[in-house]
């Protein structure tokens, strides 16, 4: 996805092993997110558009 390394973390909603868990990470021009058991495909938005989802939670 991208070309610095990647330091991905997982939600703390998830619970446990075997459920539904979501992964971020953050890199200097993109925020990534992906399903942590099926960690392809990614999904990448700008660090404005990721600040402006997660000010509507």
């Amino acid at each position: 996805m991208y070309q610095e390394a990647m330091l991905w973390r997982k939600s703390s909603y998830s619970e446990g092993v075997g459920t539904d868990c979501v992964e971020v990470a953050f890199a200097s021009e993109a925020v990534g997110v992906r399903d942590s058991k099926n960690t392809t495909p990614q999904l990448a938005f700008t660090p404005a558009a990721w600040r402006a989802f997660v000010a509507k939670l």
